[in-house]
């Protein structure tokens, strides 16, 4: 067991971070109106999902993420066993990742919840990327259109955004 962590308080690190470096004061990401939201047609045991990951996950044969300011994502065949997830991510301790990867990236869990019925099936393909990204611009104008573009072409119901 690890010994519990005092939580990070993120907003004031990355200030911090900024201040010490010389740049402007970092300037949060604010939408305007409400956030986007589009209600499901269909029962959840009829509908099928796409899993996208913060986490850094990738395969063998794919390339890790390296940098902080990764904008790019991994494209994960949803039938890949959890044994061939792997992890790089700059910001947690991948150890837990590492020897049960449905806490950060549950493909396993969902192909488990599709056999039991509770939900309708996975899409062809699930995708990771590696969340911390700080320009906000990157994710708006390349990785967010690239990903959506991946997630409608595989035709899902819905997609389960995991954060890490």
């Amino acid at each position: 067991m690890h010994p519990l962590q005092n939580p990070v308080d993120y907003i004031q690190r990355t200030r911090d971070q900024y201040d010490s470096l010389g740049y402007p004061r970092y300037r949060w990401v604010e939408n305007e109106g409400p956030p986007p939201w589009t209600s499901l047609t269909k029962p959840l045991a009829e509908s099928k999902i796409a899993l996208v990951g913060s986490g850094g996950v990738y395969t063998p044969g794919q390339i890790g993420f390296h940098f902080k300011d990764d904008a790019s994502f991994r494209v994960i065949d949803s039938n890949t066993p959890e044994s061939d997830l792997h992890f790089a991510h700059f910001a947690y301790d991948q150890t837990d990742a590492r020897r049960d990867p449905n806490v950060v990236f549950p493909l396993g869990t969902l192909r488990r919840l599709a056999q039991e019925g509770v939900i309708g099936g996975l899409g062809p393909r699930a995708y990771g990327l590696m969340g911390g990204i700080y320009s906000s611009r990157k994710v708006r104008d390349g990785l967010a259109p690239a990903l959506a573009d991946r997630i409608l072409s595989d035709e899902v119901d819905l997609v389960l955004l995991v954060p890490v």
